[in-house]
């Protein structure tokens, strides 16, 4: 906090000079003339004068040569109105004084009481490349992808993009759209979160009219991506009764809208994605096999996390850095604590990381520079996930033994239901409870 003296005779420009000291976090007195200001230095000392360079007694300068001689050396910035006279102040101003033409502005003030702000040194993050624009990593998983990007690209296949949730399906998408050069966008539609009734509309549009609510002809995904890229997220849980309709488009490539009897042609390349195994979509009838061919026509397989951990300090750094350009921080890494992010197996994987790393962010305290790391790295969700890890079968168990851990398993899953229960076992309900009986914990689930 500066102790400020401003001495000008125009009162409605001193209010507002006052106004601006006092919301900077400075007290600030005033004087409107020479003699007021002498009086002023009477008994009091002052951090920086504001001075008019024309008073109504003297010139301003008269002051300073007032100051040197009562053995005070405040800093001090001469005002004028006259822009003719800003190089004449120039020459004349001394190391400790400034000068400032009217009208002057908050920034004007705050710089030269506060002097310029200082820029604080930001972790680098240019160094980082970003691979196709988006990817980050240089581990041998991730330049194997690179590779499959790269060859993908040069033509129109389909791909299948598989790996485990959150380890990067949708930008790894966006990396062969973008490696692609293609003129059109790229469309993302996420096949999970559609209802079984509107998912028809979402992918292939429909006509005004052709269902309640329809008040307008809307086109399809397809439609919108025409000459660019269709991104399908989680398109193993499209109901398996839509799947001859997605199938009839990838083949034909024309799409007929819901309530609609023309066929409108349509050019995209389709890139799907899964967290499901391949043995998963073959045992569980979650695919249809010919849909299967004609999406993965190029499958690539995402690595997780956990087998790329090298990637790791890139990856935080990179998130870090983008925290702190958005607010205006500069949070820093310690060596330590990017080898901590690396001893964790982040069943979450990317997603989990940079979710932990905003965690961490926001949690820090802004006057330092340095980021603070939560005791735990480990979220509810992946606690859960390494319980289930444990319960999986080991070698020495029964065949009962086996079979009493799933059926529990399962009624666990579905809330009790023996019902679904049943059909998710491929059993009768009656077998069920015949076993559970047998076992003893038909009590745990009436």
């Amino acid at each position: 906090m500066l102790n400020i003296l401003l001495v000008d005779d125009d009162v409605e420009f001193s209010d507002v000079i006052c106004h601006i000291v006092e919301f900077l976090g400075h007290n600030i007195q005033t004087a409107t003339s020479l003699e007021e200001a002498h009086q002023w230095f009477e008994n009091n000392s002052f951090d920086h004068v504001l001075l008019d360079f024309m008073l109504p007694d003297g010139s301003g300068l008269h002051l300073l040569d007032h100051l040197k001689m009562i053995g005070q050396s405040p800093k001090v910035t001469l005002i004028s109105g006259h822009p003719s006279v800003k190089g004449i102040l120039a020459e004349m101003c001394e190391p400790n004084v400034s000068h400032l033409l009217k009208p002057l502005q908050r920034e004007d003030l705050e710089l030269v009481l506060n002097g310029p702000k200082k820029t604080v040194k930001k972790e680098k993050s240019a160094a980082i490349t970003h691979h196709f624009d988006t990817l980050i990593g240089e581990s041998a998983p991730m330049q194997q992808l690179y590779t499959m990007i790269e060859r993908v690209a040069k033509t129109n296949a389909n791909v299948m993009l598989m790996g485990e949730s959150g380890s990067g399906k949708e930008v790894v998408a966006q990396a062969i759209h973008n490696a692609s050069k293609c003129e059109g966008p790229l469309v993302a539609s996420n096949c999970g979160a559609l209802s079984k009734e509107l998912i028809g509309s979402e992918l292939f549009g429909h006509e005004k009219g052709a269902f309640t609510g329809a008040i307008a002809r809307k086109e399809g995904v397809f439609e919108q991506a025409d000459g660019g890229t269709l991104f399908l997220d989680e398109v193993t849980e499209m109901p398996i009764d839509m799947q001859p309709n997605l199938l009839r488009v990838l083949e034909t490539k024309k799409v007929t809208r819901v309530g609609g009897n023309r066929e409108l042609p349509v050019n995209c390349r389709v890139i799907s994605a899964t967290n499901r195994s391949l043995t998963d979509l073959a045992q569980n009838n979650i695919l249809r096999e010919d849909i299967y061919f004609r999406l993965a026509v190029f499958p690539i397989d995402i690595p997780p996390l956990r087998e790329r951990k090298e990637d790791i300090p890139l990856l935080a750094k990179a998130f870090l850095g983008q925290l702190n350009d958005e607010n205006g921080t500069a949070f820093a890494w310690a060596n330590e604590q990017l080898k901590e992010l690396q001893t964790y197996d982040w069943p979450g994987n990317v997603r989990e990381l940079r979710h932990a790393i905003h965690r961490a962010f926001i949690m820090s305290d802004p006057q330092t520079s340095t980021i603070t790391l939560p005791d735990n790295l480990e979220s509810p969700f992946s606690r859960v996930n390494t319980q289930s890890e444990d319960k999986q079968v080991s070698a020495g168990q029964t065949i009962e033994e086996v079979e009493k851990e799933l059926i529990h398993a399962t009624l666990d899953k579905v809330q009790g239901n023996k019902t679904l229960a049943a059909q998710m076992l491929g059993i009768s309900t009656k077998t069920l409870y015949n076993r559970l009986n047998a076992y003893g914990g038909i009590g745990e689930y009436k």
